[in-house]
């Protein structure tokens, strides 16, 4: 599967026509409100690595941005948390992958992964998609496993964030920072060790 077909899919599933199915999407994220905060963050977690900045990502990002306002006198939102740590996997992942597995990847692969833990930290899924490009296959579900390991856990643990960007930068404004790096930690190295263990040496 070549990546601009697997991009191109999802673009064209959201955006035509773009108001029906955003508002679709927006919907289904919706009625997960009520349903545990675990399975939402598993879902928007993973949202946020299927398509690594694709409308689809923008699609649960935007939702969350919506909750914020709602929950600023609460402490934040549990929502954009979970979203915020999707996000930040993919690139962080790519530098797992390359430290571990140096025997699968190129030189300029190795390189790249390694500047994405600056992209990671700073919630720019983009950086994971060179990687995503030339290997969709094995590179996307892994991905998306541990965003939505990172999305749930967050969930779980009922995390709440106050800002809708920002990476590490803005770990001072969620109600548990140590434990919220963590599970990013534990999303990254999940999908870098699924995405190394799948990938064929060169």
């Amino acid at each position: 599967m070549s990546w601009n077909i697997y991009y191109r899919f999802p673009n064209a599933l959201c955006q035509y026509p773009n108001g029906s199915n955003q508002y679709g999407l927006s919907n289904f994220l919706a009625s997960l409100s009520g349903a545990s905060a675990l399975v939402l963050g598993l879902v928007v977690g993973g949202m946020m690595a299927i398509d690594l900045g694709g409308p689809i990502n923008k699609a649960a990002y935007i939702f969350a941005t919506g909750t914020l306002a709602a929950t600023v006198s609460t402490g934040g939102s549990v929502t954009m948390a979970a979203v915020m740590a999707g996000g930040m996997v993919p690139p962080l992942a790519t530098t797992v992958a390359v430290i571990l597995f140096k025997n699968k990847f190129t030189k300029e692969e190795r390189n790249a992964g390694l500047t994405n833990i600056v992209m990671g930290l700073s919630f720019i899924t983009e950086g994971s998609i060179p990687f995503g490009a030339s290997d969709p296959a094995r590179a996307i579900p892994s991905f998306m496993i541990g965003a939505a390991v990172a999305g749930g856990l967050t969930g779980m643990a009922n995390i709440k964030l106050m800002a809708p960007h920002g990476g590490v930068f803005v770990l001072a404004l969620t109600n548990n920072p140590l434990l919220y790096l963590l599970f990013i930690l534990i999303g990254a190295i999940v999908s870098g060790l699924l995405f190394g263990a799948l990938k064929k040496a060169k």
